[in-house]
């Protein structure tokens, strides 16, 4: 399984027995979602590898305690604590309306409904206070829309398109030389 084939589901943060139960802290609003999973991908040495589960207990929110099949004892599992968990895109959940995933719209069309399309979505940018779809328009210039909900009027999975209404002057201040 490739990493661009897989979402981040959570970390391995701790052991929870001797007899090598681990606890995942799962990156998600919706942890039920996760509590009945019969594998799992955990990142080692920069590869994934698939880990078949006997057991798992959601708790604390969003802590899902795991007895891995070949996981038996606290040497076990120490060699895999502190390691990101991934599954496959195909497991995530579908998203409707203007809820979407990252990954998902990288490539769409940007329409303002004021200016008409702006430009492609290249990236997501999310390490900053607020996230930015990172776009392209067609003559090469970088354009940063702040990803506001209020901003956002239509995510069209069919066309590839999502509609913005920004403020005015966003978009000029990345269009002049």
């Amino acid at each position: 399984m490739k990493k661009e084939d897989c979402f981040y589901l959570g970390l391995i943060v701790r052991k929870h027995s001797y007899k090598g139960e681990v606890v995942i802290k799962l990156d998600t609003d919706e942890p039920e979602l996760y509590a009945n999973l019969d594998s799992v991908f955990v990142e080692m040495n920069n590869k994934l590898l698939p880990f078949f589960i006997e057991s798992t207990l959601l708790q604390k929110g969003n802590q899902l305690r795991v007895g891995f099949e070949d996981i038996k004892n606290e040497d076990d599992a120490n060699a895999i604590l502190k390691k990101p968990v991934y599954l496959p895109l195909t497991m995530l959940p579908k998203l409707e309306g203007n809820k979407f995933y990252y990954h998902e719209v990288i490539g769409f069309k940007i329409i303002d409904e004021q200016l008409g399309e702006v430009g492609t979505i290249k990236s997501i940018n999310d390490t900053t206070a607020q996230v930015l779809f990172i776009l392209e328009n067609k003559d090469k210039k970088e354009i940063l829309i702040p990803m506001i909900d209020k901003f956002l009027i239509n995510v069209n999975r069919d066309k590839k398109e999502i509609v913005v209404n920004t403020p005015e002057g966003l978009i000029d201040m990345y269009l002049e030389d």
